[in-house]
């Protein structure tokens, strides 16, 4: 294994998630890439699920519902570049897409050629899962790269 792509949401467990794809990483001397998609600016604001919920509680980043696509990006960059500071290694490289959340994951991966995916499930049920969908779900059945996935909700009971 020579490179991890950890493919990160704002969700407070996102930082325990880059905490263990970093460690898996370093376990097998790969290199860390951290990935952020940004979708629909509208998405950001929604009452059915808001990917910057917990954002506040380990960036310094207050968020605005209008921004734009471009505050979306700095900010996204900002949260990269902070985790990368949590773990301490200039060597890792953060990447910030737009699209759809799967695709842009899986994409990255090919494109950076990496040799594992690692991201978190948030295992939601019923109308938030048909509302939302699953994004481990999809790159689960789409992807070639073998996966670490990590359930979040191990954080949460804690």
């Amino acid at each position: 294994m020579k490179k991890v792509l950890i493919a990160l949401d704002y969700n407070p467990t996102a930082q325990k998630i880059a905490e263990e794809g970093y460690a898996l990483a370093k376990s097998m001397n790969a290199h860390t890439t951290l990935l952020h998609v940004i979708s629909d600016a509208a998405y950001y604001s929604s009452d059915i699920y808001s990917p910057l919920m917990g954002f506040d509680s380990f960036t310094d980043f207050k968020f605005v519902e209008t921004a734009s696509a471009e505050q979306l990006r700095e900010a996204a960059l900002d949260y990269l570049d902070k985790l990368r500071q949590r773990l301490n290694d200039t060597t890792i490289q953060t990447i910030v897409k737009e699209g759809d959340f799967g695709e842009q994951i899986l994409e990255t991966a090919t494109e950076i050629n990496a040799d594992m995916i690692v991201m978190g499930t948030h295992s939601r049920r019923g109308l938030e899962k048909i509302l939302v969908g699953s994004v481990a779900e999809k790159v689960l059945r789409q992807s070639v790269i073998p996966l670490f996935i990590i359930p979040t909700k191990i954080f949460e009971e804690k």
